[in-house]
């Protein structure tokens, strides 16, 4: 399918990247926010301060509060809300959605009180829309990169070939990178908890433990997201690729990762509900982890990395305390455990 006009729901930092993306691919961009401030600014300066602050965005991205004529607007939706706020964003357009647009989601995380991924609580509320043709767009990708137009890859998602293909076809451009893969549930999940190891990655910095540590807690990371993973269907390859071991990479060793920056102001001390006010934007790590947690214990999956997190986000735990505990772990075998990840059905 061609597409000539695209909604994008809501203008935080990422969803405004997508959206100046779309513009740039000479689409017509209606981005919807419920803060008519932000509206009014977008449309009247060209700019997003409070997302992306000192960014021009392209002439033909115009906003609206109103959300029937966001809907309406799009031959495609991208929805970008948080992940808490997702089904409540996407129940509120549902009826106005027509059965032939083009459905995308750009959000990494759990909705916490049902464990599902975002791509299943937008069928749980679009029910004229096949849930196969959803797309998950995930990957490495800082929107603060994005919107300057720096070298970006990401993947597209999705079990209908021609939904995934249409959605590469809309986002990529000569700066953003599109790649196809059908492993909806692999690529989301890989999404979601990254920014798990990601906050790990930042206490051991604030800690200042130094690159060994956080190679390790990035490695390690990346055996507990895949074997979460693989227990609840997801090919393992999918976790050697971009929505795996790439935005692991991007998330957890950037100081433009909210995760990362989040986990650096715990290590320094600083309670959970400070360091979420002074970052200002959704951490999404910080419920993730919760819903991590609940999930591997339903699947019969140990993720040390993760239960040690919790404890300090939500026990009151010190994270120096946390990371001798990992280190004082009984010894396993790491060939092994991979072998086990790489679950034969997948012929790895």
């Amino acid at each position: 399918m061609t597409v000539t006009k695209a909604s994008v729901f809501v203008a935080g930092s990422w969803g405004t990247a997508l959206a100046a993306v779309l513009a740039d691919n000479g689409i017509d961009v209606l981005i919807w926010s419920r803060n008519e401030t932000q509206v009014r600014e977008i449309n009247e300066n060209r700019t997003n301060e409070r997302s992306l602050p000192g960014e021009r965005l392209p002439a033909n991205i115009t906003a609206t509060s109103d959300l029937e004529r966001a809907v309406s607007h799009g031959e495609a939706l991208v929805f970008v809300a948080p992940s808490s706020a997702m089904r409540q964003v996407v129940r509120s357009v549902k009826d106005f959605v027509k059965p032939g647009q083009l459905i995308v989601h750009a959000t990494k995380g759990f909705e916490t009180e049902t464990l599902k991924r975002m791509s299943a609580v937008i069928a749980d509320e679009l029910t004229q829309i096949d849930p196969q043709r959803i797309v998950v767009l995930s990957g490495p990708s800082h929107a603060e990169e994005v919107i300057r137009r720096m070298p970006t890859t990401v993947v597209v998602a999705s079990e209908h070939k021609e939904s995934a293909e249409a959605a590469q076809d809309l986002f990529i451009n000569t700066y953003l990178r599109v790649y196809t893969n059908p492993d909806v549930l692999g690529v989301e999940i890989g999404g979601a908890l990254k920014n798990i190891i990601a906050l790990g990655a930042g206490m051991s910095d604030g800690l200042g433990f130094g690159d060994n540590a956080k190679a390790a807690l990035l490695t390690r990371g990346l055996a507990e997201i895949a074997r979460l993973g693989t227990a609840m269907g997801a090919n393992p390859l999918t976790f050697a690729g971009l929505a795996g071991v790439g935005d692991l990479i991007v998330t957890g060793t950037s100081k433009l990762s909210r995760n990362w920056r989040a986990g650096s102001k715990l290590a320094g001390g600083m309670p959970l509900e400070e360091v979420l006010q002074s970052i200002g934007m959704v951490v999404e790590g910080v419920k993730t982890t919760k819903a991590a947690c609940l999930l591997a214990k339903a699947h019969g999956i140990e993720m040390p990395i993760a239960s040690s997190l919790y404890a300090v986000l939500f026990e009151g735990k010190h994270p120096r305390d946390a990371v001798e505990d990992l280190m004082g772990r009984g010894r396993t075998h790491e060939i092994e455990e991979i072998a086990r990840i790489a679950a034969p059905k997948w012929n790895v």
